[in-house]
């Protein structure tokens, strides 16, 4: 007996939690917000909300950051990472700089500025750099190199 797979998404990668169904973004956010809500459900909700794009969907993720859930705030910078949308860049430089939020958020969150290539991230990465947290100095690191690696791409492409 064979067991099926979880497909590839759109953005190359094999997720946690196939995409919701719903196509709203209204009651996606209300799916992604709800802390009585399974995790499996919120992540679908995340990933249907990636995968329609834009900034009504962005502001959907956003709101999540408020989330008691590390994990899923995680996940949320990560999606944003691979969204590639400058409407994620504010929300994700507010949880890089936020030193009580968990590392593993704020680390995502650098990473996903980088993945983005918005240089208005940039003096933030270098202001995290040489952060006490060993994972976000090193993830702005790598960030900052993928930034400028992801500008000069786009420039390339424009051109």
């Amino acid at each position: 007996m064979s067991e099926k797979r979880p497909s590839r998404s759109e953005f190359d990668s094999v997720d946690p939690a196939p995409p919701s169904s719903i196509q709203r973004v209204s009651e996606l956010r209300v799916r992604i917000c709800d802390e009585d809500e399974k995790m499996f459900q919120r992540m679908r909700a995340l990933f249907a909300l990636r995968n329609i794009g834009g900034e009504e969907a962005v502001e959907a993720l956003a709101a999540a950051f408020n989330s008691q859930s590390a994990l899923l705030k995680h996940e949320i910078a990560y999606v944003m990472g691979q969204m590639q949308d400058s409407h994620a860049v504010p929300f994700l430089i507010e949880r890089l700089e936020d030193a009580d939020e968990d590392v593993m958020v704020r680390h995502e969150a650098a990473e996903a500025l980088g993945a983005i290539g918005d240089r208005t991230a940039l003096s933030t990465l270098e202001k995290f750099v040489n952060d006490d947290e060993i994972v976000v100095a090193e993830s702005c690191e790598v960030a900052l190199d993928l930034l400028e690696w992801v500008a000069s791409k786009n420039l390339e492409y424009v051109n």
